[in-house]
């Protein structure tokens, strides 16, 4: 939290909406809006999506606020690598995606869309592995944890994954996905989303912790 909070007047006065165009429907959504606050130390984003409950939303618009109006901490990184995120597309339309990220040595593809089979993530992903080296999936919790196991051992198959972000909605799917597959677990939502982001740890529910700036607050 800032101290002290500067006052809702100013960050209306330096807040900005806009409205971005998406290529590919993502969370139900064809349009993203954001909005920017240009305060006294720099720019801040608040951009929760949609379905986020106001106190999800409060942490993101905190951050904004934060990035707005305190003095960031040193640079210690001149650079740093992202990865390439590939929504749940045909695969025929990989590598059009993929351009949109000219050098990215890793992608991170979407899997488990409802409407979609395995098949058609299993398709997605080695189209992205004949483009990149390092690949990652995130189901965003959906799938239950036989469908996990099969999934892990299906995308597998032709190659490795450096993880799978969140394959399950649960801590507790989590923990009994990891004692069934090789596959490093990620948890996302089971971290920024959760009353008790440490419960994870506890339950050695994961390898990787994905943790996110804006949500997290």
């Amino acid at each position: 939290m800032i101290d002290p909070v500067p006052a809702l007047d100013d960050v209306l006065d330096r807040l900005h909406v806009v409205s971005l165009p998406m290529r590919v429907r993502f969370r139900g959504i064809t349009v993203r809006e954001v909005a920017l606050i240009d305060g006294p130390a720099g720019w801040g984003e608040f951009g929760a999506f949609l379905e986020y409950e106001p106190p999800e939303a409060a942490a993101w618009l905190s951050a904004g606020v934060e990035a707005a109006y305190r003095q960031a901490p040193a640079v210690y990184r001149d650079r740093i690598p992202i990865n390439a995120t590939v929504p749940a597309v045909p695969a025929a339309q990989v590598p059009e995606v993929l351009a949109r990220f000219p050098g990215a040595r890793t992608a991170k593809v979407k899997v488990a869309e409802p409407g979609q089979t395995l098949a058609d993530d299993v398709a997605r992903v080695n189209a992205v592995r004949a483009h990149v080296p390092v690949v990652r999936v995130d189901a965003n919790g959906g799938w239950t944890v036989p469908q996990a196991v099969a999934a892990a051992a299906a995308l597998t198959a032709d190659g490795e994954l450096e993880y799978l972000e969140q394959p399950c909605a649960t801590v507790d799917e989590l923990a009994a996905l990891r004692r069934q597959v090789t596959v490093p677990i990620a948890a996302d939502e089971s971290i920024r989303k959760a009353e008790d982001p440490l419960r994870v740890v506890r339950a050695r529910a994961a390898d990787v912790a994905v943790l996110k700036v804006a949500p997290l607050g």
